[in-house]
């Protein structure tokens, strides 16, 4: 019997390892960021925001043949664990989805198809759910904390003086080709910083809690299992892990109405590619119906469009409502960093746990430990959303 158990766990570590090599090579991030937004963005407003922009991605260095073929060839009909095997076939259906996004970044409607397949889209509940956000009045602009003041280098200081909370080491390098002012690479456990970018007060202190605090902890505690995939992502993981970063900012008392209004302009922009909108006709709508300033219009609708529509921006707003709702239904935040994972498993991963199979988290978001957020209108919001 315990010869059976040991053969069966060698079987799924082996898949889990083929699988790992597979993914290192295809992560979204590395390939969707255009390299040449400035200069676009430059045409783009002397056009008078007519002339849509003509972006230019990294080349890819991957065989997209062979990566499918890999994946599908995986024997994972030799895993006897029914619920397991059920998991990695999900999983192997997933990446090979990702890979199809990114074999097809700069194909118009190829690319948007193969990411509405991976993320999906808002449903009209969605979008109500962001112009509800819309209707409430915003902090004033003018406000110190708003204000532009730390380079990449100064904040770079700042976030290695927040993550003196935690006991991992990480990778910081600036790029000045990234549509994100800032973001982590899972693959490499490096955050990345916009080196054009000026970050106020609150952008910082969103961005400690965001990008180390809940995407550098679950990359380090996906690191700690033996199964590979805690690291990579469990299927559909994007609105979970958004969420809970998102999460970890209003946590931490430092999430505002003018952020929750930028993920609800997300959700806007998002719903706008499946209405056909080009990317002249949403940045319009954002700047001249919704009244945003033309750099935060051009930069959702870059986020949007790049690749030829990235739809997965919609789901930083739908996850941090899961995950609100779960947090006050009294529910145990831990298992969710465990690593790249997704709320739906969350009783699959307590599976592995508890097969010995996975572990609990090591690294706990530290503002999850106490409620922080004293604003009542972020309370009632997400308290109203449906």
């Amino acid at each position: 019997m315990q010869n059976c158990i040991k053969v069966e766990k060698d079987i799924l570590f082996k898949i889990d390892r083929k699988i790992d090599k597979l993914v290192k090579k295809i992560e979204l991030l590395s390939y969707i960021n255009p390299i040449n937004i400035e200069e676009e963005k430059a045409s783009f407003f002397k056009s008078k925001y007519l002339t849509d922009p003509n972006f230019n991605y990294p080349e890819k260095d991957f065989d997209k043949f062979k990566i499918h073929q890999k994946f599908f060839t995986q024997p994972i009909e030799l895993i006897r664990d029914e619920k397991i095997r059920n998991l990695y076939e999900e999983i192997i259906y997933y990446y090979s989805g990702i890979v199809r996004c990114i074999e097809t970044i700069g194909e118009g409607k190829k690319f948007y198809y193969n990411s509405l397949q991976s993320f999906g889209t808002p449903t009209e509940l969605d979008v109500e759910n962001a112009k509800f956000i819309l209707h409430f009045e915003e902090e004033d602009d003018n406000d110190s904390v708003f204000e532009p003041k730390y380079s990449s280098k100064e904040a770079e200081g700042i976030f290695r003086e927040y993550d003196e909370r935690y006991d991992f080491e990480y990778n910081i390098k600036e790029s000045s080709v990234m549509g994100a002012i800032a973001m982590v690479l899972n693959s490499s456990q490096t955050l990345v910083l916009n080196s054009r970018h000026t970050y106020s007060e609150n952008e910082m202190a969103i961005l400690t809690n965001h990008e180390i605090g809940v995407h550098m902890v679950t990359t380090i505690n996906g690191l700690s299992h033996k199964l590979k995939i805690f690291s990579h992502g469990l299927p559909n993981n994007v609105e979970t892990q958004e969420g809970l970063a998102v999460f970890s900012e209003y946590m931490s008392g430092n999430l505002t109405i003018k952020r929750l209004k930028e993920l609800a302009y997300r959700v806007i922009a998002v719903d706008s590619l499946a209405k056909g909108y080009s990317f002249s006709r949403t940045f319009r709508l954002l700047h001249n119906f919704y009244d945003l300033d033309r750099e935060k219009a051009f930069h959702i609708t870059t986020r949007v469009h790049r690749g030829g529509g990235l739809t997965k921006d919609y789901l930083y707003l739908t996850g941090l409502k899961q995950v609100y709702d779960y947090y006050k239904a009294g529910k145990d935040l831990s298992i969710l960093l465990t690593g790249k994972v997704t709320l739906k498993y969350a009783d699959d991963i307590q599976y592995l746990i508890d097969k010995g199979l996975a572990l609990n988290s090591k690294f706990i978001t530290d503002s999850y430990s106490e409620n922080k957020n004293t604003n009542k209108t972020l309370d009632f919001i997400l308290d109203n959303l449906k």
